[in-house]
């Protein structure tokens, strides 16, 4: 009985404390300059990328190659990794813009589609992802804002959440060839 009453206390603190979200992306639309992912993600990419566990500590590091092409309204986001275990992973984007600053995006390992929206220098991104972790796959819940610095440089913060609860944070920072 105790511990479904502790179970049920932390369970009841960690919904409300995700319901504590303070920003969106609207708070970003008068920051310049404005974000179109067509125009900066067109071409080739580096990006240079930590992931911090809960407690903050940096567990893995990574780079990014990126080659970026459009047609209309239509992109693709071709993403090479390297780990700093040595592994290597590629994952391609499909995205496509929409009206009003909105955009959607698709990848073997997003799980029912990204929803983006863009306003002023921002991007929100909010996706389901297949992450492999030692042998096993979770699927964990990512909330994921981009801003743009200049024409070439962006920062990336995303937040990694499962079942509500705070797993941890992946930072990066593109720039632009």
């Amino acid at each position: 009985m105790k511990r479904r009453m502790l179970f049920g206390a932390v369970a009841g603190a960690a919904l409300a404390l995700g319901g504590c979200a303070t920003h969106q992306v609207e708070d970003y639309a008068n920051q310049q300059p404005p974000l179109d992912l067509r125009q900066y993600f067109n071409g080739t990419l580096d990006a240079y990328g930590i992931f911090t566990d809960r407690s903050g500590k940096v567990v893995k590091r990574f780079t990014v190659l990126m080659q970026c092409s459009w047609e209309g309204d239509n992109g693709v986001l071709d993403e090479d990794f390297t780990y700093s275990d040595g592994t290597k992973q590629r994952r391609i984007w499909r995205l496509k813009a929409l009206p009003d600053g909105r955009y959607e995006g698709r990848a073997d390992d997003v799980i029912g589609g990204a929803q983006g929206q863009a306003a002023g220098n921002a991007l929100n991104w909010r996706y389901t992802l297949a992450l492999p972790v030692d042998g096993s796959v979770y699927e964990v819940q990512f909330d994921d804002w981009m801003y743009l610095m200049n024409d070439k440089a962006m920062l990336n913060k995303a937040q990694m959440r499962k079942f509500g609860i705070y797993l941890g944070e992946v930072t990066l920072a593109f720039t632009k060839r």
